[in-house]
């Protein structure tokens, strides 16, 4: 009855955990504001779920990951977002009626792309061993036993690297099982109630609001009771920068988004202003998260916010100017030859996003001239002339009004002729050592 009192007062009280927060491992020194929780992994780089979705999130030093867990027939958890198998393994049917044994003979990773052959479903025990000290773990609990659940979590020596999401039976049979150890989060909605009476009768550490109920009075109080408050950021409308940016204002903990390194870069940026320290360039685009010299690899890097684009420029048998790296196709495509004597037509016809990720599956090589529309309003391209006469690249650079948003990388000798026939044309030669800086002065080198 007293706390009841108290809460219609508006005043803040212990539940069953500490009014406090929950002490959570700071992966990341010093801590960030904001952090950031990769669904699923770094999923459009990795299958989903797997080792290398969630170790490429620690590598690319994301705080949270949040990964799906279910049961097995023979009570064992496993990471897997679907309740089959049938899409993105080689198995089918459910995924609850199969033991553990059968489950670690399926590949969870043909079905992204070739180079993940192999793959297996993690175990839980796995996926805390790879996490440990690295990064922490947002367990969305699909189809769980919380009793099995919590002494996993226990046993593993886990409860400050992780939370467990789910309904609010789910979370509070965890609860009840770990002594109130491991922390537990659910969805608030508004309907369910003001911060204080909902966390009256349901003690939790965090909650998830979608974008709707995002505002900077509901985030202070349920911090004011201790309780971090995890933005939901999935989905085109959502997953933008205006709202990671809203998000950061509002006062959020954690935003769940499939883009986790541009939510970085966006929130890095926004809070440094124009202090960023320096330039970035993305080499070949985003190529660590998407195909090399593609445009989803430029548009990426423009989300990014990279200063600069690099990108490798070679000429087809036909005369046209094609974003390919190597001098042949072999690599990066599924058709084989020197670029110079493919046609653009051959090279259209070849695979060349699915060797990278399932996601890319229709990614075609682009030429030059079409990855123009992809940069964003703040990157420039830098320019790797592999294969393009300087003529032709002048001419594209002056009719396309990139002078001012573009570097041309070659040689001293490429550049010369370049500058004869473009002379705003902004070039990077090669410095091998600082003393062949002075013959290079003839050329003005914008960068070096």
């Amino acid at each position: 009855m007293r706390q009841a009192i108290l809460l219609c007062l508006g005043i803040s009280i212990s539940f069953a955990h500490s009014s406090e927060p929950f002490p959570f491992l700071q992966p990341v020194e010093p801590p960030r504001p904001i952090q950031v929780m990769a669904h699923r992994g770094i999923w459009t780089a990795a299958p989903e779920n797997t080792r290398r979705a969630i170790t490429m999130a620690a590598a690319d030093f994301i705080e949270w990951v949040e990964i799906d867990v279910r049961l097995t027939r023979d009570g064992q958890h496993v990471l897997f977002h679907d309740p089959n198998l049938d899409a993105k393994s080689t198995g089918t049917g459910p995924l609850k009626d199969r033991t553990l044994a059968e489950l670690m003979a399926l590949d969870v990773g043909s079905w992204f792309a070739p180079r993940f052959k192999g793959e297996r479903i993690l175990t839980l025990a796995e996926a805390f061993n790879l996490a440990r000290g690295k990064i922490n773990l947002c367990i969305d609990a699909k189809q769980i036993d919380p009793q099995q659940l919590a002494r996993d979590i226990i046993h593993a020596q886990m409860t400050s690297q992780v939370i467990v999401y789910g309904d609010l039976e789910t979370v509070a049979g965890v609860s009840k099982a770990s002594d109130n150890r491991i922390a537990v989060m659910t969805k608030w909605r508004p309907s369910l109630g003001s911060p204080p009476s909902f966390l009256s009768k349901h003690p939790v550490h965090a909650v998830e609001l979608d974008p709707p109920d995002i505002t900077p009075d509901v985030c202070e109080s349920f911090h004011s009771l201790g309780i971090k408050v995890e933005a939901k950021a999935l989905g085109p409308t959502h997953d933008q920068p205006a709202f990671w940016i809203d998000c950061a204002k509002a006062g959020v903990n954690w935003i769940q988004t499939d883009e986790p390194i541009a939510v970085l870069m966006t929130l890095a940026r926004h809070r440094l202003g124009n202090r960023w320290p320096v330039g970035i360039a993305c080499h070949r685009g985003a190529s660590r998260y998407a195909p090399e010299n593609t445009l989803p690899a430029i548009e990426l890097a423009s989300r990014l916010q990279a200063e600069y684009v690099e990108i490798d420029i070679r000429t087809t048998k036909d005369g046209q100017f094609v974003l390919l790296h190597d001098r042949r196709s072999d690599r990066t495509t599924s058709i084989k030859g020197e670029v110079n004597l493919l046609n653009l037509a051959e090279l259209r016809s070849a695979a060349c996003g699915s060797r990278f990720g399932q996601p890319f599956a229709l990614t075609k090589v682009p030429t030059f001239e079409e990855a123009i529309p992809s940069l964003g309003p703040m990157t420039h391209f830098y320019l790797d002339a592999k294969e393009i006469s300087p003529d032709a690249l002048a001419n594209i650079i002056k009719s396309h009004h990139l002078e001012a948003r573009s570097v041309v990388y070659q040689s001293a000798d490429y550049l010369q002729k370049l500058k004869a026939i473009l002379p705003t044309a902004r070039v990077l030669p090669p410095l091998d050592n600082i003393d062949e800086i002075d013959p290079l002065a003839p050329l003005t080198p914008y960068a070096v």
